[in-house]
């Protein structure tokens, strides 16, 4: 590989770096937490009332997906799309410091932090795209698995200095490193919970940009952008899945599992200060082993995608996601599996950390060797990021059901630890439907 191509690749793979912190900092371990604590007033109707918000956005995207994609296959780059989508969620992120404690009326937080999970979800189908033309198919897992762990690695990293620099804790008002909050931030109106939001926005700015400057994109084709033609290209793409069942085993398969990691990720802050009581110092303590342990799985799971291919890295951990998952519901601040540890019993809160360490490893696993895997289903570079585009559908087409269900088992069961069960469910057909799909694809056998 040139130099130069290693350069680009290097700077494909930082644009995981670029966008993980908004997903570790905002949506699992500092903001949403808070939010839903503080900001919705706490409790079962708070999680149903984000669980619903999270779904919308799931919706939208699930719509929009596959739409863009084709419509980027008939004008060729990838990269005015990803700018136009950047800037948006920059903004929708940045504006999230405006989420005070006890808000009269959070509905303009809420639609700031659907536009940037919409933002950010459609921006990664066109970096996904990209991901074919970075090297030859042998090094796809491995490029795919050390971006991912390259993502981890920047959550870890801007979970440390946000907890360590900006949170304070709202008794103490000490950071996690035991010092004031930098920039003069209040801990009693959670400055350093809400400053998350411009952080992840500053740190996205900033590490997407060598993505424009070093890593080559496809020319722009002679065809006019074309919404109907982009459509009609889609819908043959559809209307030609029966003819390939691995590929449709695998988009489909995708659909649950990954909906299921998505949900997962999204309440499973809000699950531990709700549900086990714990502390916003603690969670960050959670949230960097999980980081820690998602780089380690993600580029272990490279490793293993390289020598062996990505279906049995991505069978075995959607098997384990379900186990830990279905071992998540079971353990409340005072039982574990139906065995009662009494009242301010430790053990709940150490299982939740083994459980996070676990699940951090093989989510982080299952990630990269997934979208290796969508790389050799869709086999034909012409249409690879429309391919991608019926990826992120099939991410999200389910995406928008898993958390409206969230919301709505939390709602009839008044439980915040009964609300999160259906991700157990969407593993397991996800589990079932990887039995149909082809290691190397329909055309490959």
């Amino acid at each position: 590989m040139a130099e130069v191509k290693k350069r680009g690749v290097f700077a494909w793979m930082l644009a995981d770096w670029a966008g993980q912190p908004f997903h570790t900092l905002c949506i699992t371990f500092v903001f949403a937490p808070y939010f839903v604590e503080f900001g919705l007033g706490g409790g079962d109707q708070a999680q149903a009332t984000w669980g619903y918000m999270t779904g919308t956005a799931a919706l939208i995207v699930a719509i929009f997906a596959p739409i863009l994609g084709a419509m980027a296959d008939v004008s060729g780059p990838r990269k005015p799309w990803i700018a136009a989508l950047s800037a948006l969620h920059v903004i929708a992120v940045a504006a999230l410091w405006f989420g005070i404690p006890a808000m009269s009326d959070p509905t303009i937080i809420l639609i700031a932090f659907a536009v940037a999970i919409i933002t950010t979800e459609l921006a990664f189908i066109f970096l996904n795209a990209m991901l074919p033309d970075l090297g030859p198919q042998d090094q796809i897992g491995r490029i795919s698995g050390s971006a991912w762990a390259m993502g981890y690695l920047g959550g870890l990293a801007s979970l440390i200095l946000v907890l360590g620099l900006m949170v304070g804790d709202a008794e103490t008002g000490l950071t996690m490193l035991g010092g004031t909050p930098i920039l003069g931030l209040d801990p009693i109106t959670a400055e350093g919970n809400r400053a998350a939001g411009p952080f992840s926005a500053l740190w996205y700015a900033v590490f997407i940009i060598p993505l424009f400057l070093f890593t080559a994109d496809t020319k722009r084709k002679p065809v006019a952008v074309s919404a109907r033609l982009g459509l009609q290209e889609l819908g043959r793409m559809v209307r030609n899945l029966p003819s390939r069942p691995s590929l449709m085993s695998f988009l489909l398969s995708s659909m649950f599992y990954r909906d299921a990691l998505a949900a997962l990720y999204a309440f499973a802050g809000i699950y531990a200060a709700g549900v086990l009581g714990i502390g916003v110092i603690e969670l960050g303590i959670f949230g960097i082993l999980a980081n820690f342990t998602g780089a380690l799985g993600a580029w272990i799971g490279g490793k293993f995608d390289s020598r062996f291919g990505p279906k049995p890295v991505v069978t075995i951990s959607v098997a384990a996601l379900a186990l830990f998952s279905l071992i998540l519901t079971l353990t409340t601040a005072t039982s574990f599996i139906g065995f009662d540890l009494g009242e301010g019993s430790e053990v709940p809160k150490l299982i939740f950390f083994i459980l996070g360490g676990l699940i951090g490893a093989a989510g982080g696993a299952l990630q990269a060797s997934s979208r290796s895997l969508m790389v050799r289903q869709a086999s034909d570079p012409a249409i690879m990021t429309q391919s991608f585009g019926l990826y992120g559908l099939a991410g999200k087409a389910t995406a928008f059901l898993g958390l409206f269900l969230i919301g709505f088992v939390t709602d009839i069961t008044e439980s915040q630890r009964l609300g999160v069960t259906p991700v157990v469910g969407l593993f397991v057909l996800g589990l079932l439907l990887l039995y149909y799909v082809r290691p190397q694809g329909d055309e490959k056998q």
